[in-house]
């Protein structure tokens, strides 16, 4: 009982897949953010561009 329970203190591989996970999502939402902030700017470019077609 004793080493089964030891094995699974020392167990780090789900340690690592929470990691990586929490990487995956960080990476994510700066991506979000990125797109948003350029989809904004080129919608608003696009904007002036047909106000001025007009």
């Amino acid at each position: 009982m004793k080493t089964s329970i030891s094995r699974f203190v020392g167990d780090e591989s789900g340690a690592t897949a929470i990691e990586y996970g929490l990487i995956g999502a960080l990476i994510s939402v700066i991506i979000i953010v990125a797109v948003k902030s350029v989809g904004t700017n080129l919608s608003a470019t696009f904007n002036k561009i047909a106000q001025n077609l007009t």
